[in-house]
């Protein structure tokens, strides 16, 4: 079945919400739970990927990916796929790494896409309202493009909802976090890459809110406790911000995606570097 990239924008429009930010690093640590993403990330000597050292292109990067695969055109997913295998090219595991890994392995890739996916399950479920059983599938199927946007083929991704719930079952069985990455995410929860002015106040709520998103094997892994009581605020406070978020005109509900998308439109036409 085909779709014009138009209305594949369209459709997308109602679940890209700002406000997903709040689960970005929960989804990293998912994404960084299966060894061989988490030390391709650790381990990586692209400086410019390096959130520790530029937060803010990084940041950019990453949500510029999201905007792209998820409100882009097909062309402009093109034009960001080769900017980043650009980089990615340089992403591969050395001799003295402690397992195998490749930012072109479809099979990484696939799992990345497959958190990527999962999160918007979960920013959904938690900041908008529940969408019918067709158009979850719809959106499942449009999210294909987190992944096809790289180099995940289109028969990997899952055929339907039941077969990326097996399919997700199935990565659970091999997430697992060792010292060393599980420093680098701590690192990342407590914000060590903000200036201490701004980390220290926001270092504990930023926590919380992770914490809250993570699903219950990777707080395991992470040695993260989370109580009945936390929950209960973590609910409340997504309910406070889903009433906020419902509100808002479409602009600023997907503020900063459709801002990163502009930028990377107003990239492309001027022959700037996209990542």
């Amino acid at each position: 079945m085909t779709h014009t990239s138009q209305a594949r924008s369209t459709e997308m429009d109602d679940i890209i919400v700002g406000a997903s930010l709040l689960a970005g690093t929960a989804n990293v640590i998912m994404q960084l739970g299966r060894p061989g993403v988490g030390y391709g990330v650790v381990e990586s000597t692209v400086e410019s990927g390096q959130v520790f050292r530029h937060p803010v292109k990084r940041t950019r990067t990453t949500l510029t990916y999201l905007a792209v695969a998820t409100l882009g055109t097909d062309t402009e997913r093109a034009h960001y796929r080769r900017a980043v295998n650009g980089s990615h090219a340089a992403v591969r595991s050395g001799e003295s790494s402690p397992v195998s890994y490749n930012a072109f392995d479809p099979e990484l890739q696939l799992w990345v896409a497959a958190c990527l996916y999962k999160g918007v399950e979960d920013t959904c479920a938690a900041l908008l309202d529940e969408p019918d059983e067709d158009s979850k599938d719809e959106i499942y199927a449009r999210a294909a493009a987190l992944g096809t946007t790289l180099q995940v083929p289109a028969e990997m991704w899952p055929a339907d909802r039941a077969a990326f719930a097996e399919y997700w079952q199935r990565g659970l069985e091999q997430v697992s976090i060792d010292d060393t990455v599980r420093d680098y995410l701590h690192d990342l929860v407590m914000l060590r890459f903000l200036p201490r002015a701004v980390r220290v106040p926001l270092a504990p709520f930023h926590r919380f809110v992770t914490t809250g998103f993570l699903p219950h094997h990777f707080r395991e892994e992470m040695g993260l406790t989370w109580t009945p009581r936390q929950q209960r605020r973590f609910d409340r406070l997504m309910s406070v911000i889903a009433t906020v978020v419902k509100r808002l005109p479409r602009p600023l509900r997907q503020f900063p995606y459709n801002l990163c998308l502009a930028d990377l439109r107003r990239r492309i036409r001027t022959g700037r570097r996209l990542v």
